[in-house]
């Protein structure tokens, strides 16, 4: 009565690949890609009752068309389906029983494959679908139970296949997906009540059939391309590529690719095509202009089923082509002429700018501006460099320009680009432009010509003669001008310059030897200054080279040497010194005088060369002292000249190495009266010094000593009486020094302090003054008068620490070792003793009167 969806009607067998079919009714039936007519929706009895299908068949190449039927339709018989529909039957293979040899039996498995179970995914069936039945042909003879494992079974994903255990039948209990998992492969499985196996194993495969459920999708939803603008038809853009989840070996996978819009459409809707198949972009059309069109968008479309647009699933990606700027535009000037001025002698100055206009995209080497100057700058004066910014040429100028000899300048200028154009592009008449050049006239410094001049003539030219004429031009021809001069530098101020002619002549004596007249030159700088609008003023350089004449006589050199009183032997050399130069100097002449006679006597000169001669005694002892020795020296002039030069001379006694040792070597090292005098002050001083600084030290270290013994007599252990209320564990447990306590009388002599004998905490030891001396210390038994004589001593001692008390005890009394440290007892007198006087002493006795003093209490 009713037909599902998706359930196969008709199988159509294709003659060819090219060919398709077309249902001519589309609504309720539609047909697969291998030809099966499947319905495309539940249809029922009375939708289809007397009505026909009709199947058209199309070649894709030839495009001609056929009908199925001898009358291009099919009937459709709607037949009433039947309570249980039968479900494909596998059996479990039989086996034949073998007998070897040795009489065991063996079970062959027969040779038989197992087709595999197809299922549609998608299907929308009633679940649980039952897809075929497993049956064992032992199942007559024994009541089997039936199984299957394996994934989607009883494995991930699991619960997909079930089996009617009793009847065998396997099912799928929902829709399969086959861009999950494309196949099954399951074992099923047959075992008595008790659980034996009765079959071996058999494995059953399960393929989900594609359907075209799974559009195409692109790997980039916008792709972006270039290609050069004015590119030739057929050039290669991009490629665009997309996949399809569907089975590729069915046409539920196959893909193809095509343009659907195209934006601009200029100069033509049909500039790219695309490959179906692999979806490269090519151009198709000429005419890609940048600067008409400098991008294009493109729609494209994939569609699957081999882009069958009525079955196919599509879905669109676009693609962006970026034109890339060639030079197919040159630079064109936006005026024929342009204008500038610049003043003379000025460089680095920008005359004008030049501004072109350029269609190619700026920033790139197709637009910028390159510009050359064709012809009007012979000597190369002009220099046009390119604004980066701008794309401006600046007109520079680069060297200097003479308004008296030009006075304009017109020069052609040829704008290109950093690339060459394209070929078939012609450089137009914009490209070509004039720049008119106008020179300004400035007020220019007058030149001196030569610079600097020399001029050489002998020294000693005698004051107001005239030297020669230092002139200089104006190079401003076409302005009347007055040009003064003066001097600028003139270090020995010799010369001076007539400030309206230039001539120059000398206020003083030239003179060679000058020290401002360096190797034979010496040096001038005047100023030549016109009277213009500013004015201006130029420098120049006047040498004038010194001829040398014999005006210097010579001189001895060194002034000063010494010698022995005993020669063994002992000269001295001399040289002669002049400041002229040959033939005015040397060979020189050397002659001691003949008075006084002792100069001949004592003395001899040897001459050595031309510019040297030896000194040296001709006696075997000469007193030690300074003698002056005249020494005349005659040069080699044309008129020769001759001087007396005396030579101080140190004759001291000498150590065997020939050096002097008397203090007069001072003397004759330079160092005058004045000079010892100032030294033996600085002794003096340095002494006083010391002294000083010793002095200080001295009273330093006194008032170091007194600071240190003004202490508060409560804090003075010598003054205080200590307490020892504490045993502890006897004589042999304490570390003390108990000779100390020892009494005098049993000590021997020279260990006795004697008197005058310090502490080492009382001021330092010096020379004992006439003080009246402590007495020794008493019998111990006259414990009072022995205190009492070392309180008088104390206080009658200036050196002592100022202190009002007692400050050395020597013993300690008679007994044991140690002593008794309850009563002051001592051999000479008993416990009588009398010390009440204690109390007269202050309140620091008090305590020993409490002790010793009074009754027996």
């Amino acid at each position: 009565q009713k037909t599902h969806i998706g359930r196969p009607l008709v199988l159509f067998l294709q003659t060819s690949s090219g060919l398709r079919f077309e249902s001519g009714d589309p609504a309720d039936f539609r047909i697969e890609a291998d030809g099966t007519v499947v319905a495309a929706r539940t249809l029922q009895l009375s939708d289809r009752k007397g009505r026909s299908l009709e199947i058209k068949a199309k070649d894709v190449k030839s495009q001609e068309q056929w009908l199925v039927a001898d009358k291009g339709e099919i009937k459709v018989e709607m037949v009433e389906e039947a309570k249980e529909e039968r479900v494909p039957e596998i059996l479990f293979p039989r086996h034949s029983v073998v007998v070897k040899g040795d009489g065991s039996v063996n079970r062959v498995k027969r040779d038989w494959v197992i087709p595999p179970v197809n299922v549609l995914e998608n299907s929308r069936k009633q679940f649980p679908e039952e897809l075929v039945k497993i049956q064992s042909d032992k199942d007559k003879s024994n009541s089997l139970r039936y199984s299957v494992t394996g994934p989607g079974a009883d494995q991930n994903p699991t619960g997909l296949f079930i089996i009617d255990a009793i009847s065998g039948i396997l099912s799928v209990t929902k829709p399969l997906d086959r861009e999950h998992i494309p196949n099954f492969h399951l074992r099923a499985h047959a075992v008595d009540v008790n659980g034996n196996q009765m079959e071996n194993p058999i494995d059953i495969i399960i393929n989900v059939i594609d359907m075209n459920d799974n559009r195409p999708e692109f790997t980039h939803q916008i792709w972006n391309g270039t290609v050069d603008e004015g590119a030739k038809p057929g050039t290669f853009v991009m490629t665009v590529t997309s996949q399809d989840k569907d089975d590729p070996n069915t046409a539920n996978g196959m893909l193809r690719y095509k343009i659907l819009s195209q934006t601009p459409e200029s100069p033509s809707s049909n500039m790219f095509t695309i490959n179906n198949k692999t979806g490269k972009i090519i151009t198709v059309a000429a005419g890609l202009d940048r600067e008409k069109v400098p991008q294009y968008t493109l729609i494209i479309q994939a569609t699957d089923m081999e882009g069958n647009p009525m079955y196919g699933l599509s879905n669109t990606a676009t693609a962006v082509i970026r034109l890339l700027d060639v030079n197919d535009n040159t630079p064109e000037f936006t005026r024929e002429t342009f204008h500038g001025e610049v003043p003379e002698n000025r460089v680095n100055v920008i005359v004008t700018n030049l501004t072109v206009t350029d269609k190619d995209e700026p920033g790139t080497p197709a637009w910028n501006a390159v510009y050359r100057i064709i012809s009007g700058d012979p000597t190369g004066r002009f220099s046009i460099p390119t604004d980066p910014v701008t794309n401006e040429g600046l007109v520079t100028v680069v060297k200097p320009i003479d308004y008296e000899m030009n006075r304009s300048f017109m020069l052609t200028v040829v704008a290109d680009n950093e690339v060459p154009l394209a070929s078939g592009i012609h450089r137009t008449r914009q490209s070509t432009s004039t720049v008119s050049i106008r020179v300004i006239d400035v007020n220019e410094s007058p030149n001196f010509d030569p610079n600097p001049k020399q001029v050489k003539l002998e020294e000693g030219l005698p004051q107001w003669s005239m030297l020669t004429t230092f002139t200089a031009h104006d190079p401003d021809r076409y302005m009347q001008q007055t040009i003064r001069y003066s001097k600028l530098f003139d270090p020995a101020n010799w010369l001076e310059i007539d400030p309206n002619n230039g001539r120059i002549s000398t206020i003083a004596v030239l003179d060679r030897e000058s020290p401002y007249v360096k190797n034979n030159l010496y040096n001038a700088t005047f100023m030549a200054a016109d009277n213009g609008v500013p004015p201006a003023s130029g420098t120049g350089t006047l040498q004038i080279n010194l001829l040398d004449i014999n005006d210097n006589a010579p001189r001895v050199f060194p002034q000063e040497a010494e010698v022995c009183e005993r020669p063994e032997p002992n000269a001295i050399n001399i040289t002669a010194v002049d400041g002229d130069l040959n033939p005015n100097a040397g060979p020189y002449a050397f002659e001691l005088p003949n008075r006084p006679s002792d100069i001949r006597r004592n003395w001899t000169l040897t001459r050595i060369s031309g510019d040297h001669a030896q000194l040296s005694l001709k006696i075997s002892y000469l007193e030690s002292g300074i003698y002056e020795l005249p020494i005349s020296i005659t040069d080699s002039g044309n008129l020769p000249m001759s001087n007396t030069t005396y030579l101080r001379i140190k004759v001291c006694q000498c150590d065997h190495h020939g050096d002097c040792v008397d203090m007069e070597r001072i003397m004759a090292a330079g160092l005058g009266t004045g000079a010892i005098i100032a030294i033996l002050i600085c002794i003096i001083i340095l002494l006083v010094l010391v002294l000083m600084f010793v002095m200080w030290m001295k009273r330093r270290d006194k008032e170091r000593q007194a600071k240190q013994l003004l202490i508060d007599p409560e804090d003075d252990v010598r003054d205080n009486i200590l307490k020892y209320d504490e045993e502890g564990g006897g004589e042999e447990d304490q570390d003390y020094d108990l000779s100390q306590l020892q009494q005098p009388d049993t000590l021997e002599p020279d260990l006795i302090k004697p008197v005058g004998i310090r502490r080492l905490d009382e001021r330092p030891m010096h020379s004992e003054p006439n003080y009246p001396i402590r007495s020794a210390a008493p019998h111990p038994g006259d414990i009072g008068e022995f205190i009492h004589e070392g309180l008088k001593a104390a206080d009658t001692d200036p050196t002592a620490p100022p202190y009002d008390s007692l400050l050395v005890f020597d013993y300690e009394g008679s007994g044991s070792t140690a002593g008794s440290l309850s009563s002051l007892h001592s051999s000479s007198s008993g416990g009588d003793q009398d010390y009440d006087y204690l109390n007269d002493w202050g309140p620091r006795f008090r305590k020993l009167a409490d002790m010793y003093g009074g009754n027996d209490d």
